[in-house]
């Protein structure tokens, strides 16, 4: 028969979602730093690409570009232009990047970075089922703090130095919202 203690139900739930914790421990961290290495969209191959454009960036249509692109076997999906660039998608993931002064530009083909990429799908994901998860996931995880610092007595207890530790890691937090939020 199953006890249900501090030490119990912390041991338990962590065993249950240690999965979904490292797994947002990893994407969490690298969408930290996603301007200097996105895993969802990995560059695997590139081609360097000259195009004569329009002289007026406001007349590039998806017409237009789908004229030019016949000769890399990809499928149209939209287009921008910004700051004097020109970027494609096309579907399956390949970017075209085009400098709109000189023509010049970048073909990239892009895919998932292996069980990484596929993590920061889950962070990001807006599926209704997965959000509802995600919620009681962090229930989980207060669960898990709040019986995690009722397990250790004594010495090395919540009432005796524990909460010296939870306040600052609560002040941290709030610190950094106050001075650069």
């Amino acid at each position: 028969m199953y006890k249900f203690t501090n030490r119990n139900l912390h041991r338990d739930f962590a065993y249950f979602y240690v999965g979904l914790i490292i797994a947002f421990s990893f994407s969490g961290i690298i969408l930290n730093h996603r301007q200097d290495w996105y895993p969802m969209d990995y560059t695997y191959e590139s081609e360097e690409v000259s195009i004569a454009l329009e002289a007026n960036t406001a007349d590039i249509s998806q017409e237009y570009i789908e004229a030019f692109s016949t000769e890399w076997d990809v499928e149209y999906d939209g287009h921008r232009v910004r700051d004097n660039t020109l970027r494609v998608y096309y579907k399956d993931n390949v970017i075209l990047d085009v400098d709109t002064k000189t023509g010049q530009g970048v073909l990239e083909y892009k895919r998932k970075v292996p069980f990484i990429g596929h993590t920061m799908f889950l962070h990001k994901s807006t599926n209704s089922f997965w959000i509802w998860y995600s919620d009681i996931f962090g229930a989980a995880m207060l669960l898990i703090a709040i019986t995690g610092i009722l397990i250790p007595n004594g010495k090395n207890g919540f009432k005796s130095r524990g909460w010296k530790f939870a306040v600052a890691g609560i002040l941290f937090p709030l610190l950094f919202l106050i001075l650069y939020a």
